[in-house]
C-alpha cells in the first residue's frame, strides 16, 4: 500500500497546466511504482518518472506504509537544474 504526498513546488507546477495536461501526470502518478518509465537519479536519492516532455522526481519513504514523495514536477530541461 502506497500513500502519494506532493510538495508544494510540486502541486504549483500542477496548478498551472492545462486540464488534460494535469490529468495525464497526475494519472502517471497514481500508477507509481508498479507502472512508468522510472529510473534511478545519479548522485542524490530518489527516482523520476517521464511522462512525455516532463519529469516528475520522486523518492520512496516509510517503513510499514511506503510513502511516495513528489518532490518536483516539471519541464525536461529545466527540472534537473535544482537537483
Amino acid at each position: 500500500m502506497f500513500q502519494i504526498v506532493y510538495s508544494k513546488k510540486a502541486l504549483k507546477f500542477l496548478k498551472k497546466q492545462d486540464i488534460p495536461t494535469r490529468k495525464r501526470i497526475v494519472a502517471a502518478i497514481d500508477r507509481l511504482p508498479a507502472e512508468g518509465d522510472i529510473k534511478k537519479l545519479q548522485g542524490v536519492n530518489g527516482y523520476r518518472l517521464r511522462v512525455g516532455t516532463f519529469r516528475v522526481l520522486f523518492d520512496v519513504n516509510g517503513i510499514i506504509i511506503d510513502i511516495i514523495d513528489i518532490i518536483d514536477i516539471g519541464n525536461r530541461g529545466q527540472i534537473y537544474k535544482g537537483v
